[in-house]
């Protein structure tokens, strides 16, 4: 593992006119902006098309990429577009606001599909079409769930009418070829986002800046996967879930968090060598660089809560895949798996042994750390005297009120322990956990860009156990000071942190 350092941004978060973050110019401007801090590494949240509630930890597909981080300037670009189509709403630069974004850019993009019909070269046209026959093994059956959903007011798939819900060929054949056009649309839009973000990850790279990815370790409900293959998944003979995912109670919530997402059947992805698993990685590395598994301690043994119970507190521990899933990954992908296993919460030593066994990075987040001290002083894992080199620390994570929100809420004798290990009068504490980061002897450092820039619990992108009001966060353009930049070099100079050698 590199020792270098970076940020967790979600790019929804990034500035400009349209409402929403996008693989546009301040995506680059970014990109610049990690290079001038000597930083090597750029985290996301999970890229897919967000369905219940905007969460990326509930997308609609597994494959599939967000088109509102397609850009409206590189349709543009493109030639698909006239500037005189970029005309947005007085969208919110502090907020994304899901709904009214959503409905001006699938216009937007519509118009693009036309353009692109109309205008495409031939090269154009060639790349379009090898792109939908390499990554066919999910791209058609996502184009008709989405055209499906589309058609249907954008419903679960559960509520439409019963011949499609169930897939009944003769059903799905007559449909698809009266809905042959919205069908394509759907094909272009994941043409557009991976053609924009290859180019952006390009850009990144010649940088020297490696992208980290994530996957959530279950799927939504209402997604693509579920209604393609309900045979892999925990359902009734009507489609609902019977047993669900979730934690139990913890640190985040006395009653748990019930996820609502339906269990896997892990005997039935067994069955053809975890295929779903193994073409899921392979398409995500596509994309990113490494990839942080979510909620990892699931594949040794996970909370199935039935899907009867109001929260998470009725549940059992069941046995995960372990090993079994990791050696088809491994046979597949290479021995070497780029991942960051999401370690958090109740870890039993069947989760370290698998962690460790295959050799991946846990996770230490120091706001964690630092909660644990009136349980006997210094004595958390997460706290920097106990890190080792193959692992990740966090100042805090996208669920966690950015460092200035936490320390406000800490009780002073909190404080005073925070000060006292830290040898600092608290004056600057997000600069103090940032600083204890880049000098952990773990090889990577990660902290949100809230706490780079000195932002309160206003700037939080997501509160567990809460329902509205997440992942809406953006940074304005002038917030981004370069000057930020020039400390934040010096620092990981000083601990011995170095971007990755450009490609």
């Amino acid at each position: 593992m590199h020792r270098t350092s970076g940020i967790l941004l979600h790019p929804t978060s990034l500035p400009g006119p349209y409402g929403i973050g996008d693989l546009g110019p301040h995506a680059y401007r970014f990109v610049d902006f990690l290079a001038a801090a000597g930083q090597g590494i750029w985290q996301v949240l999970p890229l897919g098309p967000t369905g219940y509630r905007d969460s990326p930890y509930q997308c609609l597909s597994a494959f599939a990429g967000n088109p509102l981080l397609i850009s409206p300037d590189g349709l543009v670009a493109a030639g698909w577009l006239s500037e005189s189509e970029l005309d947005p709403p007085a969208f919110s630069e502090e907020r994304v606001d899901f709904g009214p974004v959503a409905r001006w850019k699938s216009d937007l993009i519509k118009r693009a599909w036309r353009g692109f019909l109309e205008h495409a070269s031939d090269a154009d046209r060639a790349q379009y079409g090898h792109f939908c026959a390499r990554q066919s093994f999910w791209l058609d059956d996502w184009a008709l769930y989405q055209a499906l959903k589309q058609e249907y007011e954008l419903r679960p798939w559960t509520e439409w009418p019963q011949a499609l819900a169930r897939r009944d060929p003769d059903t799905l054949a007559k449909w698809s070829a009266h809905h042959r056009k919205a069908i394509e649309l759907q094909r272009f839009i994941q043409y557009v986002f991976q053609h924009q973000w290859q180019e952006f990850r390009a850009y990144a790279h010649a940088r020297g800046v490696r992208l980290v990815g994530d996957i959530p370790i279950f799927v939504a409900h209402d997604s693509s996967e579920v209604w393609t293959h309900p045979e892999w998944f925990e359902l009734n003979d009507a489609g609902q879930p019977t047993l669900i995912a979730g934690v139990p109670p913890d640190y985040f919530s006395a009653t748990g968090q019930r996820w609502g997402n339906p269990l896997y059947r892990w005997p039935s992805l067994a069955q053809d060598g975890y295929r779903f698993w193994v073409e899921r990685l392979r398409r995500t590395l596509e994309l990113v660089d490494w990839v942080r598994i979510d909620h990892f301690r699931g594949f040794a043994g996970y909370w199935a809560i039935p899907a009867s119970e109001e929260t998470a507190v009725n549940g059992r521990w069941l046995a995960g895949p372990g090993w079994t899933l990791f050696e088809s990954l491994r046979a597949a992908l290479g021995e070497a798996l780029p991942l960051i296993a999401e370690d958090l919460g109740v870890i039993t030593p069947d989760v370290e042994a698998l962690r460790d066994g295959l050799g991946l990075p846990g996770m230490a987040v120091l706001q964690f750390g630092f909660e644990g001290l009136d349980d006997g002083f210094g004595a958390s894992y997460f706290l920097p005297h106990h890190h080792r080199r193959e692992l990740v620390v966090y100042t805090g994570t996208h669920d966690n009120p950015p460092v200035l929100g936490w320390w406000e809420a800490q009780p002073e004798h909190r404080r005073a322990q925070v000060c006292a290990y830290l040898t600092s009068p608290g004056e600057a504490i997000h600069w103090d956990l940032i600083r204890a980061a880049l000098a952990s002897v773990a090889a990577l450092a990660i902290f949100p860009l809230q706490d780079l820039l000195g932002l309160g619990a206003e700037a939080t992108m997501n509160r567990p156990g809460t329902a509205e009001g997440n992942w809406q966060w953006r940074y304005r353009s002038e917030q981004l000071d370069w000057g930020l930049a020039d400390r934040l070099l010096r620092f990981s100079r000083l601990y011995g942190r170095r971007p990755y050698d450009p490609l």
